[in-house]
């Protein structure tokens, strides 16, 4: 299997399945001297790990990281860093009975026109326990972000239909509901909706927006490697989510060019916006504002309600989706798309020192 990779001078590899002995991740082009430890890993991986809140799957995982690798008393030594979590509640026998059907809303069919079989213990590599290794390399590029003064935060903007205006945010409840949603009200609203959907063996999805402060202008490459291009690629590659908008995103084709462009002023010999409709790119580009990005989630495709499908002979077939699974998976990609927002920025920093001879000379001149 190829494309387990991603980033191109700080890079990540991610490996294991859901229901194997663990799941892990390669960091490669991390450079010397970040202070990292594993409680600094951990604290991004508690906020993904199951059985947080009613509203999560029941799979009991305390998700310890270990390092093998590429830290030495407590610091980064630039050779690569290798991080593990051992998997500790796998029941491969809640699956069983799905050996032989497709779930609908799953991998199974492409996965075994693809490889001519599957591992069809929760998904095996297809699993969403395999953000673990997105996520523990995300706490290690967050880390590099922050010796650079960078802050990238996401938090739950909507589930199902309830969603929280910009102007009714208040950042400090993030953490006081377990929606993640920069609103208590609203997060109550909407747990009352997933307990209602929970009743009738049903799930959903919602939005996840993920902010990024700090950013010089200049990150990204003017072509195909875009900013907005390559965060789209990598939140993307979250398994959960169907579409991802930057700034105005899909609400820009309704405009005008004189609503849509952000002016510039200028403060203080600094270069600013008086609006932020672009999200913080212009021409494949970090302008030096703040980056906004969203992510569209689906509802989750496990539920225990008989659904049609067919099986590995193509025989129509029903099916029952038995185990342990998330009513709702946002809260818990909260932390998944933050972390790929992460690594994608820290990968631009490290490309983007080359961009001028001048940079070039301060390190070897």
């Amino acid at each position: 299997m190829s494309g387990s990779s991603f980033g191109s001078i700080f890079r990540i590899t991610t490996w294991g399945e859901s229901h194997g002995p663990g799941i892990g991740v390669v960091i490669d082009g991390c450079p010397a001297g970040i202070s990292v430890s594993e409680a600094d890993i951990q604290r991004f991986l508690d906020r993904r790990k199951p059985g947080q809140s009613k509203y999560t799957t029941k799979r009991s995982e305390s998700d310890s990281v270990e390092i093998l690798s590429g830290i030495f008393e407590g610091k980064t030594t630039g050779t690569p860093i290798s991080l593990i979590v051992r998997n500790q509640d796998q029941r491969p026998r809640d699956y069983g009975n799905i050996a032989s059907l497709f779930r609908p809303g799953h991998a199974d069919y492409p996965f075994t026109e693809k490889y001519g079989f599957r591992d069809y213990r929760g998904g095996g590599r297809s699993s969403g326990r395999e953000t673990i290794g997105r996520v523990a390399g995300g706490a290690v590029a967050s880390l590099l972000l922050k010796e650079l003064g960078i802050r990238v935060q996401a938090y739950t903007k909507a589930i199902g239909p309830y969603s929280v205006p910009e102007e009714d945010y208040h950042m400090s409840e993030i953490t006081e509901n377990v929606l993640y949603m920069p609103d208590n009200a609203t997060a109550s609203k909407a747990g009352e909706y997933i307990s209602s959907l929970m009743a009738e063996c049903d799930s959903c999805g919602g939005i996840i927006e993920c902010v990024a402060e700090g950013l010089p202008a200049g990150l990204g490459e003017p072509v195909f490697d875009k900013l907005d291009a390559l965060l789209a690629h990598a939140v993307m590659s979250v398994g959960a989510v169907k579409g991802v908008e930057i700034g105005d995103g899909f609400a820009a084709s309704a405009s005008t060019g004189s609503k849509n462009n952000d002016p510039f002023f200028s403060e203080d010999g600094t270069v600013l916006k008086k609006t932020n409709h672009a999200g913080g790119t212009l021409g494949g580009m970090s302008d030096g504002s703040r980056l906004i990005l969203r992510a569209a989630i689906k509802p989750t495709s496990s539920i225990a309600r008989t659904q049609h499908t067919v099986d590995v002979n193509h025989e129509n077939a029903e099916i029952k989706v038995l185990g342990r699974h998330d009513p709702v998976i946002v809260p818990r990609a909260v932390v998944v798309v933050e972390s790929m927002t992460a690594l994608t920025l820290a990968d631009l920093l490290l490309r983007n020192m080359s961009a001028r001879l001048e940079n070039v000379k301060k390190v070897y001149c």
